[in-house]
């Protein structure tokens, strides 16, 4: 594991316990067993969704993208603010923002991943 992965750890600590899976060349953060945040290239995007997603608009923070056949494709996850990492009541905000969308994106029928 890396060491920014045990970092943001230890970051969302306010929160709650976290884990970390590998995935796609980057990293799935966990709590309670919903993937809530992303981590690739050492950079941190957190969950999103129709709900939320004005927040990370306002601080203008840009949505995770990647490309596949010649486009880009954007994903419901946005780019973590940088006051998150520096102040442990902004971790619990936006990290329970995160979450709460993980929540609502969750199928009832779907089983939550084990971590």
């Amino acid at each position: 594991m890396s060491e920014y992965i045990e970092y943001l750890q230890e970051v969302f600590e306010p929160f709650g316990p976290v884990r970390a899976r590998r995935m796609f060349g980057g990293y799935g953060l966990y709590h309670d067993g919903l993937m809530f945040a992303l981590v690739v290239d050492d950079v941190l995007y957190l969950k999103a969704d129709h709900h939320s997603r004005g927040a990370f608009e306002q601080a203008g923070l840009p949505p995770f993208e990647y490309p596949r056949n010649g486009q880009l494709v954007k994903m419901s996850y946005y780019q973590a603010p940088e006051e998150l990492l520096e102040d442990p009541d902004q971790t619990v905000v936006w990290a329970r923002r995160a979450f709460e969308a993980a929540l609502r994106a969750r199928s009832g029928n779907r089983p939550r991943v084990q971590t």
